[in-house]
């Protein structure tokens, strides 16, 4: 099948867990993370303001779990210990990441942001057709609401350096297996702001439903 332009018609950009953990070792935090969380959180600053400068839907996504781990499922049968409590400062969104008026936010329980939540309903009332994906964990919430974006049929892309896996290893993979999904899905923050810009250029000839 040939590859599919970068934006197809409705853009819609999702931030996944984005959390004040990103950045703490795994021994406070719970989960392991690679390297340059401050790099990618920077990158993921530019991506939200080129988005909000072409109008450009944004949902937040925000992992949170009960004290009590009724809702842990089987997340704690692998190599992640408790994690993203709520009440747990690391659990709160980043400062510089936080949904502002007419954004969503949406929390979840698992890793897909459509198990057990609102997204799809959020997304097809927007009339979403590609969404790109930025956050973490790469090989954990990134792929899971990857998959199944792909499996619902929206075109989907992963800014490959605005996300970050629990090792460098298991980064690299989730963004070749994503990138067999949906040929030209694993894209760079510089791609996509100059696509935002563009949007943003053509703002006065797009409809309010467009936008």
């Amino acid at each position: 099948m040939p590859r599919q332009p970068m934006i197809v018609d409705q853009p819609v950009l999702v931030v996944v867990d984005y959390q004040k953990g990103s950045d703490r070792p795994a021994e406070e935090t719970g989960i392991a993370i690679m390297p340059g969380a401050a790099e990618r959180i920077a990158r993921a600053e530019r991506i939200l303001q080129a988005a909000r400068e072409a109008h450009i839907p944004v949902v937040f996504f925000q992992e949170v779990h009960r004290p009590s781990g009724i809702d842990f499922g089987r997340e704690l049968d692998g190599a992640e210990s408790v994690h993203c409590v709520d009440g747990d400062p690391s659990t709160e969104l980043i400062d510089s990441l936080r949904p502002i008026e007419g954004e969503f936010h949406i929390v979840k329980r698992r890793y897909s942001g459509f198990i057990g939540t609102e997204f799809e309903i959020v997304l097809r009332a927007l009339k979403a057709s590609t969404l790109i994906l930025v956050g973490g964990l790469t090989d954990v919430c990134v792929h899971y609401t990857f998959a199944d974006a792909h499996q619902r049929d929206f075109y989907v892309r992963v800014v490959g350096d605005c996300v970050g896996g629990s090792s460098v290893a298991r980064h690299l993979a989730s963004l070749d297996a994503m990138e067999y999904l949906q040929a030209g899905a694993v894209r760079t923050t510089d791609e996509i702001i100059s696509a935002f810009a563009e949007l943003a250029e053509s703002l006065p000839t797009r409809t309010l439903a467009e936008v």
